[in-house]
This record gives C-alpha cells, sequence and structure tokens, in this order.
C-alpha cells in the first residue's frame, strides 16, 4: 500500500470534530432505520441467559430451558422445577484492536483501515452505551499493549476512539494481534463481551489455544477489515496500477510486477484459499467472524455478526445438553 501521510488542516485552539458524532452519522447514513433497530435488538440479545443472578424456584413451563431444571427440588417436589433468574443490567464491553502500522494501510475501499476499525468499534461503544453497558479497550501491537479500563457515557467512548485513532499510524510498530489476546487472557477475569477488530489474521496453532481458551471465559466475537489487494485492477480515476509497499515489512512491490493478467489471477486464487482458510478456522474454534472492507458495510456486518453469535450460542447449548442427556 502506498505510504503517504496527510496534514492536519486543524488550527491550534479549535476543538478536533467528535469521532462518535462521525461514527454516529455515518451508522444513519449507511443504514435504513429497520436495520438499526435489528442491530440493537442483537446486541440486547447477546448476554441473553448470562451474567444472571438466580431468584426462585417455580414451576416449569413447556419451553423452558432444560438446563434450568433444578434436578434435586424436582426430586422432592415430585413435580418439575426450574431456577429462575433474574438478569444482571451491567455488563462490560470488551473492545480489543491492532493499533499496529497494518492498520494504518489501505483497506480494500481504499480507506484506511483505521477509519474501518474506528467505524467498527464506535458502533459497537455506541450499542453499548444505549444498553448502559461499560466499555473498555485494550489495544497495541507486538511490542506494547494499551488499556482503558472500563467505564460509560459518551465522554469515555470519545475517548476509546481517539486512543485508538492516535495510535495507529504508519510509523507505528509492527502489527501483532495476539500480544493483546494474550494480555487479556492474563489480566481480564471478569466475563465480557470480547469484540477484536484486527486485518486479515489467520491464527496459528499457539494463538488458536489462546483463542479457545479466551472463547471458554467471554463471549468472544472477531471482526475482520479486509486489505487492499495488491494485484486489483486500476481504480475510478487511475489510468495505470500504482506501485505499492507493504507496510508491515517495508517490500515494495512495482506495478510491472502485477500487470500480467497470469498474475494478478495467481494472487486472487491465493487469495481465497488464505480467506478460506482464515474463515474455517473461526468457524473450527466456534468464533463468530464477520468482516467488511468498507465503513458503509459495517453496521450490516455486525448485525450479522450478533446474530451468527448468537445462533451458534444457542446451537452450543442444545449440543450441551444432549451429551448431558447421554450421560444422564
Amino acid at each position: 500500500m502506498p505510504k503517504s501521510h496527510t496534514p492536519s488542516t486543524l488550527k491550534p485552539g479549535i476543538p478536533k470534530p467528535s469521532l462518535l458524532k462521525r461514527v454516529e452519522s455515518k451508522m444513519f447514513i449507511f443504514a435504513h432505520r429497520k436495520t438499526l433497530v435489528l442491530l440493537d435488538g442483537e446486541y440486547g440479545s447477546v448476554f441473553k441467559g448470562r451474567s444472571l443472578d438466580f431468584d426462585e424456584l417455580r414451576a416449569y413451563i413447556p419451553g423452558d430451558e432444560v438446563r434450568d431444571i433444578d434436578w434435586k427440588a424436582t426430586a422432592r417436589h415430585g413435580a418439575p422445577l426450574v431456577k429462575s433468574y433474574v438478569a444482571v443490567r451491567r455488563q462490560n464491553v470488551l473492545l480489543v484492536t491492532d493499533t499496529g502500522r497494518n492498520m494504518a494501510a489501505t483497506a480494500a475501499s481504499g480507506e484506511t483501515k483505521r477509519d474501518i476499525v474506528v467505524q467498527a468499534l464506535g458502533v459497537m461503544g455506541y450499542l453499548a452505551h444505549r444498553h448502559g453497558d461499560a466499555v473498555g479497550l485494550v489495544h497495541g501491537n507486538a511490542t506494547v499493549t494499551r488499556t482503558i479500563p472500563a467505564r460509560k457515557g459518551e465522554d469515555h467512548l470519545e475517548r476509546i476512539l481517539r486512543e485508538v485513532d492516535q495510535h495507529t499510524n504508519l510509523d507505528g510498530g509492527p502489527s501483532g494481534i495476539a500480544h493483546q489476546l494474550d494480555f487479556v487472557l492474563r489480566h481480564i477475569k471478569q466475563r465480557s463481551l470480547m469484540v477484536v477488530v484486527a486485518d486479515e489474521f489467520l491464527p496459528g496453532p499457539e494463538t488458536e489455544t489462546l483463542l479457545r481458551r479466551l472463547h471458554s471465559r467471554h463471549e468472544l466475537i472477531w471482526f475482520t477489515v479486509h486489505d487492499a489487494s495488491l494485484a486489483s485492477e486500476p481504480g475510478a480515476g487511475e489510468t495505470e496500477i500504482p506501485d505499492s509497499i507493504d507496510v508491515a515489512d517495508g517490500a515494495f512491490l512495482p506495478a510491472l510486477a502485477v500487470r500480467s493478467e497470469a498474475v494478478r489471477a495467481a494472487y486472487a486464487t491465493a487469495s481465497r484459499e488464505r480467506e478460506a482458510r482464515r474463515q474455517d478456522t473461526y468457524r473450527r474454534l466456534g468464533i463468530a467472524e464477520g468482516n467488511a472492507g468498507s465503513s458503509h458495510e459495517v453496521v450490516p456486518a455486525l448485525f450479522a455478526l450478533l446474530e451468527q453469535h448468537k445462533t451458534r450460542s444457542q446451537n452450543g447449548g442444545i449440543q450441551a445438553r444432549k451429551r448431558q442427556h447421554r450421560a444422564g
């Protein structure tokens, strides 16, 4: 991706525009009201049946979860009794993201990946704010991890978005989301909705083990921001394919190397195979994974991601009850 810097046009003393307001504006520009209502509903259902306090025993009603039956009380009473719970309103949402230099590179849409990351984190933070949940942040690169403790409020969410925006630049450290995942495993004990936002990261064996442990402790979902293609056709308004630089290692890719249709076809095939392996990895780990290559794709992609997570959680509960039944 071409390395470039855009100088600030803000004058000293003039407040910076709100990133949260920018996120909210894009939400309403890119999404229909129905989509936003559905997105809000899907977010609200993520913790359904979890993080609950016991209330009382009551008679079983068809449709109740089998796992809520109190078998000892049922044996004493002579009729099925289930445990009734009261939802704990306050939840923690933990935003985990890569702010290494990979995320300052160009996305599939031509935007910087940083802008799409801020949009995705902002939407999730906005939903959490509407539901009265606290939001925290873990971010960094392969050499450093930074945190902002979970709190509530728009000012706090603005601080989180600005932290990500300011620390994601081409002069930053190399990306290494595994370092942030390891930090969460070692230091974050309270069960949270853990939303990881990174680029096209393909976990290796060690990271897969790390993800399994995190997935058993938190409500873990993954959101991928797509890279720009290094061997694509010229974009709108361009007559030639530009030279590119891989910001991860500084490798130079001259335009001459990708003018060949055969080279572009081979690159496209390799990219599809890698994408299939990446999606299969998250599917095998039981982690819901969504993706977007542009800001306007974020809202529908997050809606599909939350819906997928809810479905997987429900299916996981059904399978667990079946195993419990066979064991009994």
